[in-house]
This record gives C-alpha cells, structure tokens and sequence, in this order.
C-alpha cells in the first residue's frame, strides 16, 4: 500500500477502536478492580486508573459499544443507551434502548435526556469526553478491547459496577474453559499439519491495514491457532494494533488464507480488495488467492468488540483454519 494511505486508515482505525478495540497508549492499562464499599455504594478502576465512585449500583447504563451492552446484559443488567450500529443491537433485549452514537461521535444531547448514572466508554478515546458527561451528572467508567483477555477484565470491571461479581466470574470460567477446549482442538489439529498463515486486514475500499497480534481480532486468530504473518511489522505510531500493508511482505509470507474485517459494506470492501489484488500481478501468486480463500469476516463478531460472544468468534476463526474438522 502507498504511504498517501496512512492518513485515512488512522481514521479507519480510529472508526474500528470506536466500537471496540481502543488504540494503545504505550502502557499497560491498569488492571480493573471493583469492590462494594460499605451499604450500597460502589467503587470500581476503571482501565484508565481513574476510580469512579457511586452511591449504589447504577440502573440507567449508556454504552458507547456494542461489546459492553452485551456484557451488562449477560450479567444480568440493562442499558437505556446504545451506541448507533450497523449491526442493530448485540442483543434482543437491548433493542428499544435509545440510539446515541458511539465512541468516536458521542450525541451529548441525547445521553443527557436518558440521565444516566453511568457511561461506559473507550480509553484512552473517551477520556476527553468525561467533563461533559459529568457536566450532566453522569460518571464515566473506561475500558478498551484488544484482547480475549481484556474483554475477561471488561467483564470482571462491569460485574463489580454492577454488584454481580459472583456472575462476572461465573462468565470468565466459562470463557477460560471454552479457550481450553479450544487450545486442546487446535493442538490435535497443528500435530497433523502446521499452523495456517493468515494476513487479516482491516479496511474500506481503497484503503486497507494489517491487524497486528496485539489487536483483539489479531489474538483471536493465535488462540484459534493461526500463524498471523504481519506479527512483527511495525505498528502505526499512533495505532499500534495495526501496520501499513505491504504487498511485498504479503506475496513473501504466501498467507493461506486472507480475512478481511470492515464496517461498511462487506460485498464492496471484497471487491475492492479483490480489484486491488487484481491490479497488482503480484498478488496472483499467493495461495489464499489462487484457492479462493479470501473472506470478509462477520463484522458483528470480527469488526467491534462482541462481549461475551467472543466465543462464537473464535470457533468461527477455527472453523475458517480448519474447515475439516467437526467442532462437537
């Protein structure tokens, strides 16, 4: 990809982290932490370090992703906002919330008629935005996403806000018992044949970046036991789960398989894509493309943080590498 490209796909980027995976600030977010206070009031740490403070459990929840809404609602919880989506609303009983933008478009005036206790949002994105939601009398409580086990610290953060740890660890059993099985799949799978090499790209037409490990669809792929082939290009300086898109890198590495993930329209960001190869000769000559194995990824589970539905992400991921097998 041309460097006139870099530009746009930070903006790109930008549009991604905002329904779930936040760019990285350099550090290691801290870890969250929640505990009941005495009588009903709650005190949780938030992924930016900031402890937030209520008098009691909150009833009206705004959530800026998708990610958190299913979160609150597999722990028990409810939400009277939601972001603004392609995809609807990640769950059924989440519908009749009121749409109110998204991380990276935040509609203030909407947030405010619904007087929420809490809004949930991305760090480091949303952190310019918390003197305004305190200016409505609502707090903000961040998280981020670029790891199955990040979302395990989003669930065990929002079981601590929403006084149901007890639930919130229930659910990270299953997810750790769920990667278990997963692991144990994909070591019977690799002892017959060596990991797949994938190149997952995020993008739009004309514009496209590849997702690096350290990415939440990029870790997705290691524990469905794929081999990323980006995995030590350079990150962007300011998105550092993502790298330029290098065609020489891409025709050296011969993925096997190329998945692509968007927000807009997967039929027209396939065809570009594909017309991109097309253009480029040297792109015929990577096996993903001579099989036919380039496929755009539900944007539901692959293009924004899916919850507690990473678990259907990936097993779809390990369907995709090892198409033969059975899953039980």
């Amino acid at each position: 990809m041309n460097a006139r490209y870099l530009g746009l796909s930070a903006l790109l980027i930008c549009a991604l982290t905002g329904c779930s995976q936040s760019p990285s600030s350099g550090t290691a977010p801290t870890q969250a932490t929640a505990a009941a206070a005495t009588g009903q009031s709650v005190t949780v740490t938030d992924f930016a370090g900031r402890i937030v403070q209520l008098q009691h459990a909150p009833q009206r929840i705004v959530a800026l992703s998708n990610g958190e809404v299913d979160i609150v609602y597999a722990l028990g919880g409810s939400v009277v906002g939601r972001p603004t989506s392609n995809n609807g609303a990640p769950v059924k009983a989440a519908e009749q919330a009121q749409t109110i933008g998204s991380t990276h478009e935040l509609d203030l005036e909407k947030v405010a008629l619904l007087q929420p206790d809490i809004v949930l949002g991305n760090s480091p994105m949303n952190e310019k935005d918390i003197p305004a939601v305190e200016s409505i009398g609502a707090k903000m409580v961040l998280s981020s996403a670029n790891s199955v086990a990040d979302i395990q610290r989003q669930i065990t953060l929002l079981g601590g806000l929403l006084a149901k740890e007890d639930r919130a660890k229930q659910l990270n059993e299953q997810l750790d018992q769920h990667i278990a099985s997963l692991s144990d799949r994909t070591r019977t799978d690799t002892q017959a044949a060596a990991k797949p090499n994938v190149l997952l790209v995020y993008g739009a037409p004309g514009t496209y970046m590849a997702a690096l490990p350290n990415s939440l669809s990029g870790n997705i792929l290691e524990l469905a036991g794929g081999n990323n082939i980006a995995a030590d290009l350079p990150g962007l300086q300011s998105f550092p789960q993502y790298a330029q898109l290098s065609t020489e890198r891409v025709v050296a590495a011969d993925p096997d398989y190329v998945f692509i993930m968007t927000h807009g329209n997967s039929a027209e960001v396939k065809a570009g894509f594909l017309k991109e190869m097309q253009d480029n000769p040297a792109w015929s000559s990577v096996k993903a493309v001579k099989q036919n194995q380039v496929e755009v990824l539900p944007s539901d589970l692959f293009g924004t943080n899916p919850g507690t539905r990473v678990t259907e992400a990936l097993d779809q991921m390990h369907h995709l590498l090892y198409p033969s097998e059975t899953d039980e």
